[in-house]
């Protein structure tokens, strides 16, 4: 029997990005909470000192920051008249693992989505008509607006010192931001990274082609950075070693940088590591949490009672939690009816190599970080007129090559030999002279009936849980987008004077095995019908009021950006809810 613990205002589950915030905001108005974490403590200055943080085999190959499958895993198959099987190796995606969570590894890459995409389904269908969209889609609006969301967004991006260049600013257009993007109250409040040769020569031939470049917004710092909590930020020396990397030079926007200094010195926090929460416990009526049960590393099973339950994991861990709690009902694909495992998505990532005159240009790759680059938007969202094209949706592209790092970066023209001394001298010729985009195009993925989320009728984890069924495939929409976008991006390669361009293409089926991204969305999504949505425009479930779920996993599709800036935007936008509604009067939302 669970031992019971002492009753806690708010329990959070996981501490992300999302979880810190929340418990900023919330420990700000006085609650007492307490957040429970999976994975170990992770802090800049011992988990990732300058003198090791750098450790391509350590961190990029042996995924010290993220999940062993033999922790817990994943089923997985393309069809829902497939056997699903358990995935040994991760590759597709990366599950984070840790305090800071996904926020630790990422490449700061910080986006904020298109005023179009939280309105999805309305804009296309007056748009393009409903019959223009693929009978199976399953896309729909999001109950947030853009507007709704532009002060949060705002708020993280001033908590990240994020460096950009305005495109928009209040309405007006600004020469060398994004053109395309909504209106912001304010400038960014850094200003862009300096772009190394290849990005520059990138914005140049677009430029020519009649695009419009602007640097790609970054949570790496351009300067020196003061945040609104009093968290310093260092400058970025540029090391290529952002993605799947702590950052050691706190010159990358982390939960470890910008908020869990202030947060842990907090009297009424408190947070518990390597405690695996088993599921969210819920009244006799099933209409109000009580709290949660976890797992500590002994095996001892602890209750922590609370008011409110804050479920902020990642988002197909957020999924699992609900079917084990059995709150929501599940998504039945055949029936298409439920709602919790409902419109998964991930994202259609492809990449087009450029190799140049080894003679004539030195790109130096390895002087880079993760979110440095030169980007358009002329093919993201709807952007573009999609009537003659037979597909929605799109992505932004760009040269955003993240490292050089030496075993990774070994790109070699079509038909070298793949080991021995024809293939090194073809790395040693190639290695300054080669565009290998680690972005490229960066695609979205709209939502269908037969992809999503389940429990697994016959794998379990180590504590005897169902494992999370994964059923996901590439429409032929997806195909189509990301073919077009390839190979608008390819003219842009071709036009910065590559001898040749080697195109990459998305293609289906979807293999599990090479990695794409860890942008996985969907599954308890957010909307305003509770008969296809698991939470409502505040990211509280409609099932058990006291229960708020942050993440990705609120996404209904997914757009053609990272997903991290609207995953804060969010969280702040629930935070302002708690605080200034619910609180005073504890119970279903209304829409204000």
């Amino acid at each position: 029997m669970a031992r019971k613990l002492p009753r806690k205002d708010v329990a959070i589950i996981g501490l992300g990005w999302t979880g810190s915030i929340l418990a900023q905001e919330l420990t700000d108005e006085g609650l007492d909470v307490v957040a429970i974490e999976r994975g170990p403590w992770r802090d800049t200055a011992t988990d990732f000192p300058t003198t090791y943080a750098q450790d391509e085999l350590r961190y990029r190959f042996r995924c010290e920051l993220f999940l062993r499958p033999a922790q817990t895993t994943f089923t997985f198959r393309n069809k829902m008249d497939q056997q699903a099987l358990p995935i040994r190796s991760w590759g597709a995606f990366m599950p984070m693992n840790g305090v800071g969570g996904g926020g630790v590894h990422w490449n700061a890459e910080t986006w904020r989505f298109l005023p179009s995409d939280f309105v999805l389904k309305t804009h296309l269908t007056q748009r393009y008509g409903a019959n223009f969209l693929p009978e199976d889609m399953t896309i729909q609006d999001w109950g947030v607006t853009y507007d709704d969301l532009e002060k949060h967004y705002d708020q993280f991006e001033y908590l990240c010192g994020t460096s950009g260049q305005a495109g928009n600013l209040n309405g007006k257009i600004i020469e060398g931001g994004n053109p395309f993007e909504g209106p912001r109250s304010r400038p960014y409040p850094n200003p862009p990274q300096a772009q190394p040769f290849s990005y520059t020569l990138f914005a140049k031939a677009a430029r020519e082609l009649g695009y419009k470049p602007f640097p790609q917004p970054s949570g790496n710092m351009s300067q020196a950075y003061l945040n609104p909590l009093g968290v310093r930020l260092g400058p970025c020396t540029y090391c290529g070693f952002c993605e799947w990397f702590g950052c050691g030079n706190y010159s990358k926007s982390s939960p470890q940088t910008t908020i869990l200094p202030v947060l842990l010195r907090k009297s009424n926090f408190a947070y518990r590591t390597d405690c695996e929460v088993t599921r969210i416990n819920v009244d006799p009526s099933g209409k109000r949490a009580t709290g949660v049960t976890y797992v500590d590393t002994s095996g001892d099973e602890l209750e922590q009672p609370a008011d409110l339950v804050i479920l902020a994991a990642f988002s197909i861990f957020n999924v699992q939690l609900l079917l084990l709690s059995g709150i929501g009902k599940p998504y039945d694909p055949v029936a298409n009816q439920g709602v919790i495992g409902r419109n998964f998505a991930h994202q259609t990532i492809s990449q087009a190599i450029g190799f140049f005159d080894k003679d004539k240009f030195n790109f130096n790759p390895f002087i880079a970080s993760g979110s440095i680059g030169m980007c358009i938007d002329e093919f993201n969202g709807d952007n573009f007129d999609h009537g003659p094209l037979g597909f929605v949706g799109g992505g932004y592209m760009g040269e955003v090559q993240t490292n050089g790092r030496p075993i990774q970066t070994t790109p070699v023209p079509p038909g070298t030999p793949r080991w021995g001394a024809g293939w090194k001298s073809a790395v040693r010729d190639n290695y300054l002279s080669t565009v290998t985009p680690g972005t490229g195009v960066h695609g979205s993925f709209y939502s269908y009936r037969d992809v999503y989320l389940d429990l697994d009728p016959l794998y379990r984890d180590h504590l005897g849980r169902p494992l999370v069924r994964i059923t996901i495939d590439f429409h032929e929409n997806e195909i189509k987008q990301n073919a077009y976008l390839t190979d608008k991006f390819a003219e842009i390669i071709k036009a910065m004077g590559a001898t040749q361009v080697v195109k990459q293409y998305r293609k289906a089926p979807y293999n599990v095995t090479q990695y794409q991204t860890t942008h996985l969305c969907g599954g308890a999504i957010m909307g305003t019908d509770p008969t296809t949505s698991a939470i409502n425009r505040y990211l509280q479930s409609w099932d058990v009021p006291n229960l708020f779920v942050m993440g990705a996993s609120a996404f209904p599709q997914n757009a053609g950006y990272n997903p991290t800036g609207t995953v804060a935007a969010l969280a702040y936008w629930s935070a302002d809810a708690i605080r200034n509604q619910y609180l005073k009067n504890p119970g279903p939302l209304v829409h204000v």
